[in-house]
């Protein structure tokens, strides 16, 4: 019993953040390298070019940079570059799944606050799942979630897909 409040109190981080970080800041950097070769070779590179590849880079940079997701016991937050946003998950009023070209979990609490996040972050740190889960339980419990059971359920049941899978596949039994 010890040992579970000791971990309901742990903060859990999206684990592959810094890796995303790197991938964002590796491509933009490719993709500044090329612009400046492609620029030299054809030599047309001047100062203000330079500056307009310089400024594509970093628009690219700012569009694939990963939201940095953390939940501890009754909240969940996710930081942009810019602007950070929390919500209580204990208090959640609703969860949906907006589908399109990247896939989004919207969560809003009782106070307004909405977060957005890409829901193969849960996939792939089960300790946030967890304890997102446990309180959106919490929320339906006690009686403030009006919609969302449906879309936590799919989430659910993606998350154990996706776990079973990688058991296969690391076993050899794919």
């Amino acid at each position: 019993m010890e040992h579970r409040n000791a971990t309901a109190n742990e903060t859990a981080y999206d684990r592959r953040w810094t890796r995303d970080l790197l991938d964002s800041i590796r491509c933009a950097a490719v993709i500044l390298g090329l612009l400046f070769l492609v620029d030299w070779a054809a030599g047309t590179l001047t100062l203000w070019r330079s500056l307009l590849w310089a400024a594509l880079a970093a628009l690219l940079f700012v569009v694939l940079c990963p939201s940095r997701v953390s939940a501890g016991e009754g909240w969940l937050a996710s930081r942009r570059l810019l602007r950070p946003r929390r919500v209580r998950t204990d208090l959640l009023v609703s969860v949906r799944c907006r589908d399109g070209i990247a896939q989004r979990l919207v969560l809003r609490d009782a106070f307004g606050a909405r977060v957005e996040l890409d829901p193969q972050v849960l996939v792939n740190n089960p300790d946030l799942w967890h304890r997102l889960a446990e309180d959106a339980r919490k929320s339906q419990t006690n009686g403030t979630m009006t919609c969302g059971a449906t879309a936590l359920l799919r989430m659910s049941e993606r998350i154990e897909r996706e776990t079973a899978a990688t058991v296969f596949k690391v076993s050899g039994l794919d």
